[in-house]
Formats: structure tokens, C-alpha cells, sequence
């Protein structure tokens, strides 16, 4: 029990690592992404996917992957931005993917205009705050949309195939 378990606390602490280390330095390691996809593949047979489950869940991923990087060439989402998306959704079949990719919207629309805002009304304050607090308030700064990937992936893991585990270490 206490592998599954292990398995089940990486995937959130990777992505609160994720909105953390993108809120402070506007971005995301790569090791990071590649520990969350990584842990996914013991992950999966703990989790007792069949051959086809494991093969949407990679396929998913890679789509994923290949979307992001096409929105990263458009300059719609930064390059880590578009590796945690895929690592995600590599945890999610297809139900699930939508839920995570809904979910990430609906929080990153949300955050942004709270950002937008705030870098509207906290201008006069910009210089007595942190470093990092003044990079994410400049004007016409960037998003550090690995905040809205973290809310997504963590609202959507009731829809994951990890959802059933946790359930059983629970009780």
C-alpha cells in the first residue's frame, strides 16, 4: 500500500511545484514534467491499466504534447507551459482529459482576468513588493498559466483512472 500511495502524491505535489516554481520565475523545469510522466508509467500498472487504457492515456499525452507545442510555436503558451499540459494528461483517459482541460480553462480565464486586474490596481505598490511579485505584476508581463494546468489537473483527478486507487487507500 504504501507504493500506490507514494505514486499518488507525486502527481499533486508535481503539479503544486508546477504553479509555485511558475509564479516565482515564470517557469517550469523540465524535470519536473519528465518526473510527472515518468512516475506515471509504474503509476499505470499499479493502477492496473489494461494494454489499449495504457495505450490511450500515451496517446493522449503525445496528443497533447503536439497541440502544445503547436499553441508554443504560435506564442499562445510557453514552452513548459505545453510540456506540464502533456505530462498531465498523460494521468487521464478521455473523459478525463476533457474534465483536466476544461477545468485549467475555466481557472486560467479566471486567473488571468484576476492577474490583469491586479496589475491594474497594485501599480502603486510594485516597488515595496517582492521580486517575484514585481515580475508578476509588470503591466504587460507574462501569465504563468502552470497556476490554471495545477488547478486543472488537481479539480479533474475524481474523472482519472488514479481517482479508484485513492479511494481504496482510503479505506
Amino acid at each position: 500500500m504504501l507504493i500506490p500511495a507514494l505514486f499518488c502524491l507525486v502527481y499533486p505535489a508535481c503539479l503544486v511545484w508546477a504553479a509555485v516554481s511558475d509564479l516565482r520565475s515564470m517557469t517550469i523545469p523540465n524535470r519536473l514534467s519528465l518526473i510527472l510522466a515518468g512516475v506515471f508509467f509504474p503509476a499505470a500498472v499499479l493502477m492496473g491499466l489494461t494494454p489499449v487504457g495504457f495505450a490511450i492515456h500515451v496517446g493522449i499525452g503525445l496528443g497533447i504534447l503536439v497541440i502544445g507545442f503547436a499553441a508554443f510555436a504560435f506564442k499562445v503558451l510557453g514552452g513548459g507551459d505545453a510540456k506540464l499540459l502533456a505530462a498531465t494528461a498523460l494521468w487521464f483517459h478521455t473523459d478525463g482529459v476533457l474534465a483536466f482541460l476544461v477545468y485549467t480553462a475555466l481557472v486560467g480565464g479566471g486567473f488571468t482576468l484576476l492577474l490583469l486586474l491586479a496589475r491594474q490596481t497594485l501599480q502603486i505598490y510594485l516597488p515595496t513588493l517582492p521580486q517575484w511579485l514585481q515580475t508578476l505584476l509588470k503591466p504587460k508581463g507574462d501569465i504563468p498559466y502552470g497556476v490554471a494546468i495545477c488547478a486543472g489537473g488537481l479539480l479533474a483527478i475524481p474523472y482519472s483512472d488514479l481517482w479508484p486507487l485513492l479511494n481504496t487507500l482510503a479505506a
